[in-house]
């Protein structure tokens, strides 16, 4: 399909993945080219108003990945790689990981730079993470705490970051990386909505198994995933203002964890119209690190001041839409 002249060319790195699949939704309904890259076919939203390019690539090959954002003005960045469905402590023992985390930014840069056109310079939004933080002694974070991650994931995410902002800072891009606590909601058919702590538990509550927690007063927040799409497009919107800088994005709202499970555990049970899962708490294990039990908000105002941008997405129906999801996608027998 031939794109009308003059619409930017906007990429999206990992659009058939969790976050992708609603960044590319998101994106979708504006006069823009949308380049949707991914190891799998990425599926086109309905009532699409832009001009739309899957292109299946492993991004892993260098060669693939320049030509997949050759032209580029924005390049949405949201490829990540976790040890496992539910947790990310393998990050630091698994090569593959990092390299994904961290190498695959690398070669963007690399792609970029010899890719230049005087004149040119193409955006990259990346998604970081909130525990790069590490353990700021403080529940509230703004964005102004010096960045001390305490375990690999975050640190790799962190290591990609800089890795923009010096390219930013050379002039060769301009850098926006969006962090963000723990997200919430529908995923694509095809990764059967297995991410992130939320969907575990609502999986062990629908096996009629009791959700455990360490420490029932740590307190966590939770971001919709369509709130997090929204962020992507309205930084898209003010790139100018917020380049070579990272940013988060968040409610603003935190509750305890036991708060947050016992929700859970209902919000299943009035699903399946049976009694909630007990919400008990065990000791930790001898792997639990300093994070997990360090509470953390967001205050996302820095972010709202420049694009407008706020949540919108209502938790006591976005709960219950994602168990029913969830249970919908639950093979048969497996609850």
């Amino acid at each position: 399909m031939t794109a009308p002249a003059g619409r930017p060319l906007v990429v999206v790195l990992g659009a058939s993945g969790y976050l992708g699949t609603a960044v590319t939704r998101e994106l979708a309904g504006r006069d823009i080219r949308l380049r949707l890259v991914s190891r799998r076919p990425a599926s086109v939203p309905e009532g699409t108003r832009a001009v739309v390019e899957p292109v299946t690539a492993d991004l892993m090959r260098p060669e693939q990945l320049a030509a997949a954002v050759e032209g580029a003005d924005v390049i949405v960045h949201l490829v990540a790689r976790i040890a496992s469905a539910t947790s990310w402590r393998g990050a630091g023992v698994d090569p593959l990981v990092e390299r994904v985390n961290v190498g695959l930014v690398h070669d963007l840069v690399d792609a970029l730079r010899k890719d230049a056109v005087p004149g040119r310079r193409p955006a990259v939004l990346f998604a970081g993470s909130v525990a790069s933080v590490g353990v700021p002694g403080k529940v509230r974070i703004d964005g102004s705490e010096p960045d001390a991650p305490k375990s690999a994931y975050p640190r790799q995410k962190l290591e990609a970051e800089l890795a923009l902002k010096a390219a930013h800072d050379e002039g060769l891009l301009t850098a926006v990386s969006l962090r963000m606590p723990t997200i919430f909601g529908p995923g694509p058919q095809e990764t059967g909505a297995d991410r992130g702590v939320v969907v575990t538990m609502i999986r062990r509550a629908l096996e009629g198994r009791r959700l455990e927690l360490w420490d029932r007063t740590v307190r966590r927040e939770m971001i919709h995933v369509t709130d997090v799409a929204r962020a992507f497009a309205a930084a898209l919107d003010h790139v100018g203002a917020l380049g070579g800088h990272h940013w988060l994005i968040g409610t603003g709202q935190s509750e305890p964890l036991g708060d947050m499970f016992t929700a859970i555990a209902a919000a299943v049970a009035d699903h399946q119209e049976t009694a909630a899962v007990p919400v008990v708490e065990v000791p930790p294990p001898a792997e639990a690190e300093a994070t997990d039990l360090q509470g953390m908000e967001v205050d996302a105002s820095a972010f709202t001041r420049i694009t407008g941008w706020r949540p919108v997405a209502d938790r006591s129906v976005a709960l219950p839409a994602l168990v029913a999801e969830v249970a919908a996608r639950t093979p048969p027998g497996r609850v």
